[in-house]
C-alpha cells in the first residue's frame, strides 16, 4: 500500500509532532513508497508567506533526507480535481483525492471530510 501524505501529516512528521498517531508513524515508516504532493508543497509556501504557517527549517533538504517520494500535479490529477464532487472545497484536500484516486495511493490524514471519497485513507 503506497501512501500520500496530507500536509499536516507532513509536517507533523518532519517535527516528530505527537499529534501524529502512532498507528499513522507505523504506516509511514513502514512503507517504502510513501508520497508528497506538490499541492502540499505549495500550500505550505502559501501559508508561510501569509505568516499562517512556520515551515521547519532547511524544509525541502528534509524532504530530501527522508525516502519521500515527490508526486507532481498532472494534467490528469488537475482534471479530476476539478471534476470531484463537492464534499470538501479545499483545493489542495482535492488535489490530494484526486492523485490518490488515479495514483492509486492511501491517504494519511487526520480529516474525516476525505472519507466521503472513494479512496482508501489511514486516520491518524
Amino acid at each position: 500500500m503506497s501512501l500520500l501524505l496530507d500536509t499536516h501529516v507532513l509536517l507533523w512528521w518532519l517535527e516528530d509532532d505527537p499529534e501524529l498517531s502512532s498507528n499513522a508513524r507505523e504506516a509511514i515508516m513502514n512503507e517504502l513508497d510513501v508520497f508528497v504532493s506538490a499541492a502540499s508543497i505549495w500550500e505550505i509556501a502559501i501559508k508561510e508567506a501569509s505568516g499562517k504557517l512556520r515551515a521547519p527549517s532547511h524544509f525541502l533538504d528534509n524532504l530530501e533526507r527522508e525516502r519521500f517520494r515527490p508526486l507532481p500535479i498532472s494534467l490528469d490529477h488537475a482534471y479530476a480535481a476539478g471534476a470531484l464532487p463537492r464534499h470538501h472545497n479545499d483545493p489542495f484536500d482535492r488535489m490530494l483525492v484526486a492523485q490518490a484516486a488515479i495514483e492509486g495511493l492511501s491517504i494519511v490524514t487526520r480529516d474525516k471530510r476525505f472519507a466521503v471519497y472513494d479512496v482508501p485513507t489511514i486516520f491518524t
